[in-house]
């Protein structure tokens, strides 16, 4: 589920006081690679139905969060389950490289 755009004014609100876990891609729209990362985000949203919320956070505009998590190198994908940082990926990885990282961390409502 695609949440759209988070900024420093809501990201406590809508990351951090989440029921679901959620994918925070932090990116800048002069880098090429978030370019590339960015719709793999969005259909790893799409696929993961109600287990999962992603949304974007631009550098540029919110540097209080991209400070608070220490994003040092965009694309950077955290996923925040409960208000806590649980997995980071660095980098435009490829979609299964980025799910074997998140998806231990996914509540599974298949076969429950």
């Amino acid at each position: 589920m695609n949440i759209g755009n988070v900024t420093d004014q809501d990201f406590d609100r809508t990351v951090l006081a989440s029921e679901t876990p959620v994918l925070v891609d932090f990116w800048a729209e002069w880098c090429v690679p978030c370019h590339m990362v960015s719709p793999v985000v969005e259909e790893i949203g799409e696929e993961a139905g109600e287990t999962l919320k992603v949304a974007k956070l631009n550098i540029d505009e919110n540097p209080e969060a991209t400070r608070r998590y220490g994003v040092m190198s965009i694309p950077s994908l955290i996923l925040f389950k409960d208000g806590e940082e649980v997995a980071r990926v660095i980098g435009a990885r490829p979609k299964d490289a980025i799910l074997k990282d998140i998806t231990p961390h996914l509540r599974s409502t298949a076969g429950a």
